[in-house]
This record gives C-alpha cells, structure tokens and sequence, in this order.
C-alpha cells in the first residue's frame, strides 16, 4: 500500500539501526551500502551541504538548494531575465548502484512551477539511469530534458534509461501533461501516457508523489503517481529488460530543462534501494539445479503438447493435400480455358499488396482490386476470393469451370487464377467505367445510341450461352452489377459464381441463387433456374435502362412493370423513355425494346421469348414483334411465405392467362430499392 515519506524514512531509519545491530556496520545520514547484495539510500530533505564537494550528490548545471528542496533549473523574480531561458540541471548520487540482476525502488517527491501560466512554461524533467557521471549535453535544452543533443540521439553506445515528465507538447508526444519511458530519445519513447486521465496536473506547483518500481524476475517497470498526502495509484506498467539498457551499474539521479519557455523544477525528497537477486549469489551447482527445474517442466510440457498437436496436425495435412489435389486437376481441367496461372506474389505486387486504394468494391463472397501486370502491360482486375468460405470455393470452382471455357465478345473474359497461401484469385480484363449500376445510379449518363448497344450485347452474351457454347449455362444472376462496361461502353456480362450447366440441374436445388426483383417468380418457389428464368432477368434490366429507373418493387402504383403496361394499353409505350434523354432517342427503336421486355416479364415462363428471337427483334428492325395483349395478363396469386404449397393451375378460356400463376411479392426491405451493387458480391 502506497506510504508518505515520512513513513517511509521511518521504515528505513529502522532498516539501517537494525542492520548496524547485527552487521556491526555504520552508516552516514543519508546513504546506505550493505555487503549481501543490498542498496539502499535516502534523503529526507536537501541542503547545500548536499551539492558541496565531497557531499553525495553531483549537482550539474543550474542546481540551487533550497529550503529542503533542490531547484533543477529556476524562474528568476525579474520577468525580463532572459538566464532561465535554455537553461539545463542534472543531479546524480555519487557512486554507481547495481540496477541488474536485480530489483529496485524508488520514490520521490516533486514540484513544477510555471513563470507566467500553465500554458506558457516549458519542458520538463527526468529521472535518469546513465552509464556515466558526466553533466548534461551543452545542447540538450528544450525538448531533450537534459538527457541528450542531436549528436548522442539514437546513439548506439549511449546507454540509459528515464522515465520523463514532459510539460510541454512536441509534435512527438500525446500531450504537454505526460509521462514516459525513454532509452536513446525522448522523440522516440518506448512508451508515453498522458496524465490527464489521472487528474494530475505536473506544472499545478503541487508535490507529487512518484514510485517506481522494477522487479527483476517479471521484467516489469511499473510506475505510481498521486498527489503528495493521497494515496498512490498504478499509472504505468511496462516490461522492459533493463540489462539490455545500461550497464550493470548505473549512476542516478534527475535531470531538467528549459527552452523559449520557462519553469522551475523542484526535488523534494528521494528514496532509493536495489536487491540482488537470489540465483545470482547461490553456487554453481544450486544454479544448475534451479535451471534444471525449469527446463524440465518445459521440456516436459513440449512433449504432451507434440503428441496432442501432432495428429490434428496430421490430418490437416491431408485435408490440405486433398484440397491442392483438387485444385492442380481443376488446374489441368481448365489449362485451355484460362491462359495463366499466376503466383500469389504477382498479384500481390500488380495491386500493390491489395491495398485500399486500389480496392474496387466489396461483397460476400471476396474484394475486386485494380491491379497492372507488367508482362505484358495490362491493367486487370484481381477478384480475391475468402478460401475459409465453403461457398466462396464453389463460386471460385464455377467461375473458371464456366467462364473459363467460355469465349465470346460480351462475356467478361477470364484471364487467369490462382490458389496459393489460402487465397483464391481470379484475375479478368480491366473495365473502366466499371457496372451498369454507375449509370442506373445517376452517376453517369448514357446516350440512346449507347443503351441499345448495350441491350444488343447483353442479349447476344445470353444467346451464347444458351444456344452456342455446347453444353447450355445458365448464369441465374443477371443484373446491372453484373454487366461490365468497357472504355468503349462495350458490355461484358460477368460473374459467373451461381451459373450452372443445364445437364447439371435436372432437380431442385437447396439453395435459392439470385438477386430479388431480377429473380423470374417460379425460382422462389421451385429452386431451379433455366433460360426461361435467364430471358426474365433480361426483361427487367431491358425496362430498366429504357425508362432509366430501378426497378424498386413489384407491386404498387411504383411498379415499373404495371407502369409499362399501363403505358402500352393507351399506344403511348414511348412515354415510357428516361426523360433525361429528350427527343435524343429511336421512337421505333424504343417500342421495340419495351415490347421484348414486356414479353420477356411474362409470369409464365413457357410463354417468354427465346433469347434467339430477343437478339433478332434488336438486330433486325423488320422482325416482327412478339404478339402483347391489351392489357397486363392476370391470374390467381398464391402466397409463397414458406414455400409449403405447390403453384394452382387454372382453368381459363383466355389464351393470355398463364397455366400457373406466381405471386408478385414485394421485395424485403434489404433490398428494397436495389443499391448500387459491388463489382464482387
């Protein structure tokens, strides 16, 4: 429990009688040195006697003895003095004292004035572990507390250790209310802790009371401070091995200085004492025995833990081998696919170590980061994919198993991959004006002449790979995040993580992929996506980018299908066009791309159009148009919460009312109004 001083020189005075009693040894009045590996000495007060040749202490510099104190540095009584400007004092105990191996204390008693006010005094001062006995630098005023100048900072054969208190803030330290622990610099301390938090104010004028205590078999360095009279409190606690530095023996003591600013710094009273510790003083043989001790346990403990460690280490191995297997057949697989594998270190290099400032966006599955490869020069985009993630390894499998085959002028074409230190990268052509989201999102425009180019590429992206690549994909996520568009507002249809080869799907899945809004009714309720549900997702992007509004529900008066429709039974469907476009616009051109659409967000999916006659509808302005009713096709809904009912079929004399009807649902609030999606989900 922390003491006041006079307990303290109480408690020593005690201390040193009873050692004069059975050691037969005398001691001075303010010193103590004992012959069994102890250290001890204390001045209850300070006089000039103290300061005088021969005294115990070496007082350095500007060291005035006051009234029981000693002053380190002083504000004169004439305000336009300039001497206490720059102005530095050390004071050191006489004879090195042994700090290691062993533990020590000390506690002292300090004051800080101020010469106008807190706010303008400067710079504090130290308690100070020094390898020598010589004064202070001529330079290490100000900021250096008297410590050390330019020359000796950071010097390797420079050793010692203090523990400042800093009155004034340097772009370096927290605050100009701190404590901290310094070896070579005080621009550089191992650690710094404000006051603040310990309503202790240094320059207050108030004495202050410090411990510091060091124990030399934890390493620990740990410091209490309080206002003198109050109890001590734990401010600080550092580990810090105090023999790598200074020496074995050290001189002691404190230092001060001023700068442009002033202040006086005051010694009230200090307590020192130092124990060797015991393994150090025993014989050879009893430190072989302590040694062997400890070793033994360890040694001991490594085994248990090797034959615990081993075998889950083991079979991890084998899961690891299993999984690169894997990975070097897909390589073989899909050698023809993809032109490269590239190393984990190229990747890293071209994004700059994935750094965020080449980060291009952010989803569930991974992080899409613009990289530049210099062999050859090409700027590309790295997909890192997170290998902990089951459903993140499916999605890096799909993708090179599917789009790493595929080959086609709106497909965003694969570059290479790679697998190594548990990552999973991906690597495509680079795509400078990034999604269709950009300009959905009103963050750029796109003329007529563009949007047509762009539905043009997108249908002849899913017409490859329902009808031309082989076997047919399905890609089941089709929405503007996933539409690439190149300098040339070229459209690249990428992200292939949930597509799927038809001859691979002939039941329902357990998983329902997609995106809501984009997603055809009947794969909420059976799981399982086909070209049909493909042609639905175009239709929805197809609405989007002629009326330039996202499609934000499915029901309501907001609802941009009904709005289509409503706009088609009046013959007024070209009012339907973005009005951010003017007259700058095909009126032909525009009813034929909402009459596909309109055709193609058929809620029975028998009844969409092929993707065929969606590409010769947009290429050929004399193919005639899918046959529209009047009005939008209706049919009994049912509710799909739980997907526990099948859908009911309906008998109708009306050719236009679908066999099976599925519920418009409206979107959950998550997704409401469809964000700007990242270019990696």
């Amino acid at each position: 429990m922390p003491t006041s001083p006079k307990i303290l020189v109480l408690l020593f005075s005690t201390t040193i009688f009873l050692s004069q009693q059975i050691l037969g040894t005398s001691f001075s009045s303010s010193s103590t040195t004992c012959d069994h590996g102890t250290v001890i000495f204390f001045f209850p007060s300070f006089n000039t006697s103290n300061c005088n040749p021969g005294g115990d202490l070496l007082c350095m510099g500007v060291v005035t003895p006051g009234e029981g104190f000693l002053n380190l540095t002083t504000v004169s009584s004439n305000s336009s003095s300039t001497t206490d400007f720059n102005s530095i004092a050390r004071v050191l105990y006489r004879d090195p004292v042994q700090v290691w191996p062993a533990s020590f204390c000390t506690s002292f008693s300090l004051s800080i004035f101020s010469r106008f006010s807190q706010e303008f005094s400067g710079d504090g001062m130290a308690f100070l572990m020094t390898q020598d006995k010589e004064p202070s630098p001529v330079k290490s005023f100000g900021s250096f507390l008297g410590l050390q100048d330019k020359l000796l900072a950071g010097h390797s054969k420079f050793q010692q250790l203090a523990i400042e208190f800093d009155t004034f803030k340097n772009e370096w330290d927290p605050d100009g209310n701190h404590i901290g622990i310094n070896t070579l610099s005080v621009m550089n301390s191992l650690i710094a802790k404000t006051l603040n938090s310990s309503n202790i104010e240094l320059k207050s004028g108030k004495q202050i009371r410090v411990k510091i205590e060091y124990n030399g078999y934890t390493k620990d360095l740990q410091i209490y401070v309080g206002y003198e009279g109050n109890p001590l409190k734990s401010f600080l606690k550092y580990s810090i091995k105090v023999s790598k530095k200074v020496p074995s023996k050290v001189y002691l003591g404190f230092t001060a200085s001023t700068g442009t600013l002033t202040e006086t710094h005051q010694i009230h009273d200090w307590v020192f004492t130092s124990t060797m510790l015991p393994y150090y003083t025993v014989k050879d043989n009893k430190k072989k025995a302590i040694v062997l001790a400890s070793v033994l346990p360890v040694v001991g403990g490594l085994i248990v833990f090797a034959l615990i460690a081993i075998p889950i280490f083991r079979r991890r191995m084998i899961k690891k081998r299993e999984r690169f297997r894997r990975m070097e057949e897909l390589e073989r697989q899909s050698a023809a696919a993809a032109p490269r594998k590239f190393t984990y270190k190229q990747l890293a290099k071209a994004t700059k170590n994935f750094s965020k400032d080449n980060l291009l966006g952010t989803g569930g599955f991974g992080s899409v980061y613009k990289g530049q490869i210099v062999d050859p020069p090409q700027t590309i985009a790295v997909k890192k994919i997170s290998s902990t993630s089951q459903q993140g390894e499916r999605e890096y499998l799909a993708e090179i198993c599917t789009i790493g085959r595929l080959r086609h002028r709106n497909i965003l074409q694969l570059q290479g991959w790679s697998h190594e230190n548990d990552s999973l990268l991906l690597v495509y052509e680079f795509m400078a004006n990034k999604s269709l989201n950009e300009f959905l999102s009103g963050r750029k425009f796109l003329d007529w002449k563009a949007r047509y180019k762009v539905l043009s590429g997108l249908a002849s992206a899913l017409l490859y790979l329902h009808e031309e690549c082989g076997d047919p994909v399905v890609h089941r996520d089709v929405k503007p995040s996933n539409i690439m568009l190149d300098a040339d507002l070229n459209p690249r249809l990428g992200d292939f993580g949930l597509a799927r080869l038809l001859r691979n799907t002939t039941g329902v899945t357990t998983m329902v992929a997609g995106t809501l809004g984009y997603m055809a009714p009947e794969v909420s309720y059976t799981g399982k996506a086909t070209t049909e549900s493909d042609v639905y997702s175009f239709g929805v992007v197809a609405l989007e980018m002629v009326c330039g509004k996202r499609f934000s529900n499915l029901l309501g008066e907001s609802c941009l299908v009904d709005y289509a429709w409503d706009m088609h039974a009046k013959g007024t469907l070209e009012e339907c066009v973005d009005p951010k476009l003017g007259d700058d616009f095909s009126k032909d051109e525009a009813v034929r791309i909402l009459s596909v659409a309109l055709s193609c967000l058929h809620l029975e999916s028998n009844l969409r159009p092929e993707m065929r006659k969606v590409v010769m509808v947009l290429l050929n302005s004399d193919e005639p148009l899918m046959e529209l009713p009047t009005t939008r096709p209706k049919g009994v809904y049912l509710s799909l919460y739980g997907f526990s009912n099948p859908p009911t079929t309906i008998n109708n004399s009306n050719p236009n009312t679908p066999l099976f009807s599925w519920p418009d649902y409206p979107s959950s609030s998550a997704n409401s109004n469809f964000p700007d999606e990242s270019l990696a989900r």
